[in-house]
């Protein structure tokens, strides 16, 4: 099956301060993707943006996030999905609080 990355955007906040249904939510993210014949092959969650970390063109390095954004990249899932609507049902089962998800096609090198 061919695989997606599914990049989460969201507003930053501490992790102390996501609503427990939230945490739950993400919990049991795992579960309803496998129900509908996904197949999760990574994920992980991203350090603040302030952590961040920017090579620019002419290899001049930055401390902190590339762009001033209202949603700072958060976290991603790999995975495997029959198509690209497959992977949209899967991306829609993700909690997302105030942000948004985005879906991309991995090449196979």
């Amino acid at each position: 099956m061919p695989q997606y990355a599914i990049l989460i955007y969201e507003r930053e906040i501490p992790v102390a301060d996501i609503p427990p249904e939230v945490m739950e939510a993400n919990m049991a993210a795992s579960e309803r993707i496998v129900a509908t014949g996904g197949r999760i092959v990574d994920e992980t969650a991203m350090q603040p943006a302030s952590t961040a970390t920017t090579i620019r063109k002419g290899g001049v390095v930055t401390d902190g996030p590339f762009l001033e954004t209202k949603e700072a990249f958060a976290g991603i899932f790999v995975v495997e999905a029959r198509d690209l609507a497959h992977a949209i049902e899967i991306g829609k089962l993700l909690p997302i609080m105030d942000g948004g998800v985005e879906i991309r096609p991995l090449m196979q090198l």
